[in-house]
């Protein structure tokens, strides 16, 4: 099957009522007046936010999806094309991938995986609900938008996928076992996909940002509440004098802290690239951590871990 044919395949399975010969835009895309293209998720605030307003400023077409109509509707008043993409919505994410193709001509030189939220707690408190609701929109949703973009990159030749990890897919952390667990996955299946993915003019790339100052933290009591009954918890008195008092106290940056603009300066450094690097750690944590992890018996970086 030639190019042509599997894109439209492809656009016939991501909208079967489009017409097949629109193809203005496609036709355009050799002319070098025509911007990049990129896909963000979770781009109501924080990482995703700070992507999308400066690779728009270096002169990339953004499309920043978010999860709420409302952030969408903001951000649309803002300039941006803002397709509403919920990882937990598959509907969701075939009509907003539509709208960018249709949008493109059924280009797409990058994808950013950005939109995650936290579930805090301990391994012992944390439902089957609660862990099947973190990896339906950190890894499930991730992977469906994905799955759904490759056909588009293979057909046209090239692309990068950009997975925003974490620190916590490369080490663990106490009260953090969620979503430590979905960032582990995440990184597992981006290896995977980039030996996979090899020869097809397609590079997967994870970034791990550590520490940053976003409201991740504050949008993840809604989770906490949710799922975690701390209160009946044999770790109720560590889960008061820590994780709770933690969460609802406004204590300033961490320390090590960096702003969104770090991480974006790594996407940057990921889209740019000829030959990207794999991983691209942001924060002090993230360096030390991928350290520590090959050099040190995993008894001794429990202990330090643990302290934490």
């Amino acid at each position: 099957m030639d190019g042509s044919a599997l894109r439209g395949q492809t656009r016939q399975l991501i909208d079967p009522d489009r017409n097949p010969g629109e193809n203005t835009l496609k036709q355009q895309r050799g002319r070098r007046d025509v911007p990049k293209s990129i896909l963000i998720t979770g781009c109501s605030s924080g990482i995703g936010l700070d992507a999308a307003r400066t690779l728009r400023e270096r002169g990339w077409r953004v499309f920043a999806s978010c999860r709420k109509q409302a952030d969408c509707d903001r951000l649309q008043a803002e300039g941006f094309d803002s397709p509403r993409i919920d990882y937990t919505d598959a509907d969701s994410i075939r009509d907003g991938l539509a709208r960018v193709l249709e949008a493109t001509g059924d280009t797409l030189d990058a994808l950013f995986n950005n939109g995650a939220h936290p579930l805090s707690g301990a391994v012992e408190d944390l439902p089957v609900e609660g862990l099947r609701a973190i990896f339906e929109s950190n890894v499930f949703g991730w992977h469906d938008l994905t799955r759904a973009v490759i056909p588009v990159m293979r057909a046209q030749g090239h692309g990068r996928i950009v997975q925003c990890s974490s620190a916590l897919g490369l080490t663990y952390m106490r009260w953090r076992g969620a979503y430590s667990a979905t960032k582990h996955a995440i990184e597992a299946l981006s290896d995977t996909m980039r030996l996979e993915l090899a020869g097809s003019g397609i590079d997967v790339v994870l970034i791990e940002p550590g520490p940053i100052t976003t409201k991740f933290r504050l949008n993840g009591i809604r989770w906490f509440e949710q799922y975690i009954d701390w209160q009946n918890s044999p770790h109720r008195a560590e889960y008061e004098t820590g994780l709770v008092r933690r969460m609802y106290t406004d204590s300033g940056p961490d320390r090590f802290e960096l702003p969104p603009s770090a991480v974006t300066a790594k996407l940057i450094r990921a889209l740019d690239a000829a030959r990207p690097s794999p991983r691209y750690y942001v924060t002090l944590p993230t360096y030390v951590t991928a350290f520590l992890r090959r050099i040190l018996p995993t008894r001794a970086v429990d202990r330090i871990v643990g302290r934490i």
